[in-house]
């Protein structure tokens, strides 16, 4: 749902008049209720856990959708998108939470599907966008109202989802005391637990940079580079992005079977060769080489999300929304500077300076070896 705003902006700019600035303007709204947010909500249901936040939270999704397909004005737009972050915020964190919780013990395993869930979500919003709004014309921004219906669904879906939570927080409220006391008196120094995160945050960046050089100007640079079409080049970003879900599913497999520290060190450094080789070939192995990179950098993020999660299990709430919110945030800004860089110095040298960002895998030397404490097993 988050999704559609992007696919509306032709329509935005046409109905209202926008320039690019303000265009941006409505990208940054919702990144910075999507993504300040969450660190917060994580924090706060940490200590008061509130399982009602999962249903009214996608009501803030569903109001922003409502209000995004009748706002008579560009302010009302950006409330309207800021209702949607505002979702997301309230979202993840908790459901997050409820993941690992339904885990079983296989943190990893539940967290890659709940990612691709969001990973393929990502990539059908367009896509019914372009089917619901965007063949209408100029009075396709009222079916965006459709999209309520799948909001609304997730209420219903959701209200089920927190019941479930409310009775499990109850039944293990003895055994949560416990690993709390465990957490909080045994686990990790307060010096080592600041470095590792800095050093988690340093990863991510490096990850999400890199990735969004390829989800937002792959097809410039496959039309500008090579001359294909620019069908070709969606259909090629397809391929990518499927190699990207894959890898997310992937990594938090192999983090429950080979450790999380493994796979963070392999995912991040071992795609370098790929990426450093990547502006120097041609189409073919352009093409190879970025389902390479999709498989082998998405498979870090579940990694590192639970690694934390297992570093910080008193503080799982504010370990995701940190998270979430940090990728979020950086999809966002790395869109933006990027942007700048290949205003000024083209889209090949975006590349191939990016191509260099993976090196910052070696810092996965610096993590220790944590593993989930045997209380929450």
């Amino acid at each position: 749902m988050q999704s559609v705003i992007l696919a509306l902006y032709p329509l935005l700019k046409g109905e209202f008049d926008l320039g690019f600035f303000q265009i941006g303007a409505i990208t940054l709204t919702f990144q910075l209720t999507a993504s300040l947010l969450q660190p917060v909500v994580g924090a706060v249901t940490d200590r008061h856990p509130f399982p009602a936040l999962l249903p009214i939270g996608m009501g803030f999704t569903l109001s922003g959708l409502l209000l995004l397909a009748v706002a008579p004005s560009y302010p009302l737009v950006l409330l309207a998108v800021g209702l949607i972050g505002c979702g997301s915020s309230t979202f993840h964190p908790e459901s997050s939470r409820v993941a690992r919780l339904a885990s079983g013990g296989r943190y990893g395993f539940a967290q890659s599907v709940f990612q691709i869930g969001g990973n393929v979500g990502q990539a059908l919003g367009p896509l019914l966008a372009a089917f619901l709004v965007l063949g209408h014309g100029a009075q396709g921004r009222a079916h965006i109202a459709w999209f309520g219906l799948f909001a609304l669904l997730a209420v219903v879906i959701l209200l089920q989802v927190s019941r479930w939570y409310r009775a499990h927080l109850e039944e293990r409220a003895d055994e949560r005391a416990k690993a709390h006391l465990a957490a909080t008196t045994a686990r990790f120094s307060p010096r080592l637990v600041r470095r590792t995160i800095g050093v988690l945050l340093v990863l991510m960046f490096s990850k999400f940079f890199y990735l969004v050089s390829i989800s937002s100007f792959y097809t410039f640079y496959l039309i500008h580079h090579f001359g294909v079409s620019a069908g070709t080049a969606a259909k090629l970003l397809a391929v990518f992005l499927f190699a990207v879900a894959a890898g997310t599913l992937i990594g938090g497999a192999l983090g429950d079977r080979l450790g999380r520290r493994r796979v963070i060190w392999f995912s991040i450094l071992g795609c370098a060769p790929f990426t450093l080789l990547l502006p120097h070939v041609g189409l073919e192995l352009t093409v190879a080489l970025s389902i390479v990179i999709g498989l082998v950098l998405a498979s870090a993020f579940p990694a590192i999300i639970v690694y934390a999660q297992d570093m910080l299990t008193h503080r799982i709430g504010m370990v995701s929304g940190l998270f979430y919110g940090f990728s979020f945030g950086m999809g966002g800004l790395g869109a933006a500077l990027l942007g700048v860089v290949a205003d000024h110095f083209g889209i090949v040298f975006v590349y191939q300076v990016c191509a260099f960002l993976p090196l910052l895998g070696m810092l996965a030397v610096l993590l220790p070896d944590v593993r989930p404490p045997v209380t929450l097993q």
